[in-house]
């Protein structure tokens, strides 16, 4: 992983990433052009810890100022090659995500689209009550994600598009000769310039 020859992770995934969304009702709200797509390499070869992540670059209710003791935040904007803003940044952390089974890869998948607010603000989606992300069962929300993956085969998507997801890390590399994708430095909450004080009234306070 890192090098520029090989299979093209983010790229695959995107794709992926793309056609599932078109395809299951509750993620036809995620436009794949405005999230971005990072590699994230794991320090340890096991198997438990995180496989991938989402990261919503604005506040709650899509807000770009966050209130936070006494002082006002925001994420510094990120940009695709065009200048178009993007909202999320998808993280895939390399191994360990790729040596799950096929159908935890694509369960994965959809739990992180999942995630993206249904207005598609830079928001996450928040359910009802204090367990916003997941709901009251954590259980039962992986056990939802996983029927809607099988949902998604179900419909006979091109199996091209998944075929980078058979087989481990280390398969997957002797398949292509290696893997690379996009890097892109976790976004960080930084005082907010001036020309963000006017959003402050509307920042959520937590």
């Amino acid at each position: 992983m890192g090098q520029s020859r090989g299979l093209d992770f983010s790229a695959c995934m995107r794709r992926l990433c793309g056609d599932i969304a078109a395809r299951l009702p509750d993620l036809n709200h995620v436009v794949m052009d405005r999230v971005a797509i990072r590699v994230c390499q794991t320090r340890k070869p096991v198997q438990h810890g995180i496989y991938a992540s989402l990261t919503p670059l604005r506040f709650a209710g899509g807000e770009r100022v966050l209130h936070r003791r006494n002082r006002l935040w925001t994420i510094p904007p990120l940009f695709d090659s065009t200048g178009r803003e993007l909202l999320y940044l998808l993280s895939f952390y390399l191994p360990r995500f790729c040596d799950q089974p096929l159908e935890e890869k694509l369960s994965t998948v959809v739990h992180e689209l999942w995630h993206i607010g249904t207005d598609f603000d830079g928001d996450l989606r928040r359910l009802p009550g204090r367990c916003y992300a997941h709901g009251l069962s954590e259980a039962e929300f992986h056990n939802q994600m996983r029927a809607s993956a099988q949902q998604w085969l179900a419909q006979s998507p091109p199996p091209e598009l998944y075929a980078f997801l058979d087989g481990d890390f280390r398969q997957l590399c002797q398949r292509h000769g290696g893997v690379f994708g996009a890097r892109i430095a976790t976004p960080k909450l930084v005082p907010a310039p001036a020309d963000l004080a006017q959003l402050a009234p509307q920042a959520r306070r937590t």
